[in-house]
């Protein structure tokens, strides 16, 4: 599958603190938040999945559980250019919290991620190397720094024979995915955990099917993104 997420999550602190203390969560109080999330959709419940298999769900598809403290929203719609446009009633849902977004797609090696606290932005980036820097608000957060300071280059193999191109960005932006996702949320998706990593795979989520009655089919739309993502060619 590759590098994939699409991620919210509320807290009322250090989300990889919480998440490393929870145990199995709540239907009940996950349901309540998907209702609170997505009042206007038509919410029911299908096979779940995990934190580590479910950051990526199907478009229509969402993952969640909700525990006292945190409650972790997994969706494809969140998967935004701009993490500052993300709708107003998901940034309102956080206030007195943190909130994280955190989303990555392997294929357009683009990442992006956001927080805001008490619904007060305080930073988002967001960069591919088709497109470069779609959003850069705010200062950068300590586990950005490496990157930006010249510590964490591209490291470029080019083809036999064939002279390769700078890479358009001065870091891949998947490196920095991984790493933002195990500061602001505890855990990884490709490489090496650490001990103190938040056991992702251990941590259930509900699913739902989750559908807006005056939006386009998710099956429609799923079939449109493939046929985008299809007609890309390779990053550079």
């Amino acid at each position: 599958m590759g590098a994939k997420t699409g991620l919210l999550v509320y807290a009322d602190g250090d989300v990889a603190e919480l998440l490393r203390r929870v145990g199995a969560a709540d239907l009940r109080r996950t349901v309540a938040m998907m209702r609170r999330l997505h009042p206007a959709c038509e919410i029911e419940e299908c096979g779940g999945s995990n934190l580590s298999e479910g950051v990526y769900p199907a478009k229509g598809t969402m993952y969640a559980a909700a525990w006292p403290g945190v409650e972790v929203l997994c969706d494809q719609s969140v998967m935004i250019g701009a993490p500052s446009e993300l709708p107003d009633h998901l940034v309102a849902a956080s206030a007195g919290r943190r909130l994280v977004l955190h989303a990555m797609h392997s294929v357009v090696d683009w990442h992006a991620f956001a927080v805001w606290e008490d619904g007060r932005l305080i930073r988002s980036l967001s960069l591919s190397p088709d497109n470069g820097i779609i959003e850069n608000i705010g200062e950068p957060l300590p586990f950005e720094q490496p990157y930006w300071a010249g510590a964490r280059p591209v490291d470029t193999v080019p083809w036999p024979g064939e002279v390769e191109e700078p890479y358009a960005l001065p870091f891949h932006p998947l490196d920095l995915g991984e790493d933002s996702l195990r500061a602001l949320c505890g855990f990884i998706q490709e490489g090496l955990p650490e001990p103190d990593d938040v056991d992702a795979d251990a941590l259930a989520l509900f699913g739902f099917h989750v559908r807006d009655p005056r939006g386009p089919d998710p099956a429609e739309q799923e079939a449109e993104q493939r046929k985008a993502v299809a007609a890309m060619g390779q990053p550079r």
